[in-house]
C-alpha cells in the first residue's frame, strides 16, 4: 500500500465512533514519504481538529521551542517530518471538563495497525515520542518519565530487516546521556534512533520542575546531535 492511499483510509475510518467511543472523527497527521524523522504525540486536541495539523496551540508551541533549541525551524520541520499520533481523531475532553480525554485501550488498538503502517512505509531514521502513550509504545509502561527522557534507544539496521516496525526495546541499545551518543556517532549510526519527550502542554506542571527541564536539556542536546549527523 502506498502512503496517500493510507492517509485515505485513516481519514474514512469511523471504527471507534462505530464502538460507541466518544471522538471527533477525522484523522489528524502531517507528512510526506520522504521524511526521515517520524514524530509521534499521543492524540490530536482539539483546535488540531480544525486545523488539521498536529501540536497546532499551546503545546506545539512549547514543542517547537524545544525542536528549535536542537536546530529545527518549525515551518521546515512541518514540510519535510512526518507527524502523527499514537490515535488519530481527537478523544474529546476529560470527565472532568479540564484537558482532553486519554484514549482507551480500545481505541489505542483500533489505531494501531495505521501507526505500524505509517511507520514501515517511512521506515525514519529517527522516531521521537512525546508524552506518555507515545513513550510507551517502546518503553515498558510502568517506566517513569525521569528514568527515560534524556535518553535514546538505538536499533541497529540488522534489528529493523525483517520488521521494520520494532518496538522491542531488548534488540536496541539504551544510551543514557549525550556522551555515549557521540561514542556510537564516531562509530555508525546506520539504523533508527528512538528519542522520548514529555507531553509540552501547559497543563502538566513536569516540564517546569528543574530537575526536570535539565532531562529535556539533555533530551534536546541529544536531538541536536542526530540532526547534525
Amino acid at each position: 500500500m502506498s502512503l496517500p492511499l493510507l492517509h485515505t483510509e485513516m481519514r474514512a475510518c469511523r471504527r471507534c465512533l462505530d464502538a460507541g467511543h466518544a471522538i471527533t472523527p477525522g484523522a489528524v497527521f502531517t507528512g510526506a514519504a520522504a521524511a526521515q524523522v517520524m514524530l509521534i504525540g499521543q492524540a490530536p486536541g482539539v483546535t488540531e481538529v480544525t486545523a488539521k495539523r498536529p501540536f497546532n496551540a499551546g503545546s506545539g508551541r512549547r514543542l517547537f521551542q524545544w525542536l528549535a533549541a536542537a536546530g529545527w525551524d518549525e515551518a521546515e520541520f512541518r514540510e519535510k517530518q512526518y507527524m502523527t499520533a499514537v490515535t488519530k481523531c481527537y478523544p474529546g475532553k476529560g470527565q472532568n471538563g479540564k484537558g482532553d480525554r486519554v484514549p482507551s485501550k480500545a481505541e489505542q488498538a483500533f489505531c494501531r495497525p495505521f501507526l505500524e503502517r505509517e511507520i514501515a512505509l517511512i521506515n525514519p531514521r529517527l522516531m521521537i515520542l512525546v508524552g506518555g502513550l507515545a513513550i510507551k509504545l517502546l518503553f515498558p509502561a510502568k517506566a517513569r518519565l525521569k528514568d527515560v527522557v534524556g535518553t535514546a534507544v538505538h536499533f541497529p539496521p540488522e534489528s529493523l530487516t525483517p520488521n521494520p516496525v520494532n518496538f522491542d526495546l531488548s534488540q536496541g541499545r539504551w544510551l543514557n546521556s549525550v556522551t555515549s551518543l557521540q561514542s556510537l556517532v564516531s562509530d555508525s549510526l546506520a539504523g533508527r534512533l528512538v528519542v522520548p519527550l514529555p507531553h509540552p502542554s501547559g497543563a502538566s506542571l513536569w516540564p517546569n520542575r528543574p530537575e526536570n527541564k535539565a532531562l529535556i536539556n539533555q533530551a534536546i542536546e541529544i536531538l541536536n546531535v542526530i540532526r547534525a549527523t
